[in-house]
């Protein structure tokens, strides 16, 4: 039976208007990397953020990679408050339906491979906060735990209280549903900007997806 769902937080419930990710690396990233003596190119920083490379590669340039890795989520910071000012971060218009999916009696959480300030910034922003029971982003004390890793799947079962067969991970890209299959965990896929294979469940958006959280309520998944 169907008792809690995980969301993904951006490109699932927000999204960030002419966001471009080499763009924000070169003019928000680079500075905060470079106040710690160390340079780092685009496409290695693309690997790590992956989980191509571990997230502690850096530490072979000489830095902490907690360190780094706190620098990067400052600039996130700084850029997401910078966009907000300039109304650039968008939530969808279909974010209503948690207020529908809570009034159900489900668990609900939100996960995010951003930083945990990062992340309560962004659903603060638009009074999306109070219907999460647990919010988890980047956890600094396993870095490596980001999605595609099960890490934070399973830090929401276990504070939930639910088991994988109780819960559904609702997000929009590959990550999100390798990280919920390594969890054992059944994924929907809202599909925002085009298909990725492999998920159980396919919603064009959140107003479809209450349509199948109803379907699957008093079913096994």
């Amino acid at each position: 039976m169907l008792k809690a769902l995980i969301f993904d937080v951006d490109e699932t419930l927000v999204y960030y208007e002419n966001y471009d990710g080499k763009e924000w690396f070169e003019k928000w990233g680079k500075k905060e990397i470079e106040k710690l003596n160390v340079s780092v190119d685009f496409e290695t920083y693309k690997k790590m953020v992956k989980g191509e490379l571990p997230r502690s590669w850096v530490e072979t340039l000489g830095v902490n990679h907690v360190e780094f890795w706190k620098a990067i989520d400052k600039a996130n910071l700084e850029y997401r408050k910078w966009a907000a000012k300039h109304g650039l971060i968008k939530a969808f218009p279909d974010v209503d339906v948690l207020k529908d999916l809570k009034r159900m009696g489900l668990k609900m959480a939100a996960v995010s491979n951003a930083s945990q300030d990062c992340t309560e910034f962004v659903l603060e922003l638009f009074d999306l906060k109070k219907y999460f029971d647990v919010i988890f982003g980047k956890d600094y004390s396993y870095l490596d735990g980001a999605k595609p890793s099960p890490y934070l799947i399973n830090k929401v079962l276990n504070a939930l209280r639910v088991s994988p067969k109780e819960a559904l991970v609702v997000g929009d890209s590959l990550s999100d549903i390798i990280a919920a299959h390594r969890a054992e965990v059944k994924v929907v896929q809202v599909m925002r900007f085009g298909k990725v294979e492999g998920a159980d469940y396919y919603v064009k958006d959140l107003r479809e997806l209450l349509y199948l959280v109803r379907s699957l309520m008093d079913k096994d998944l």
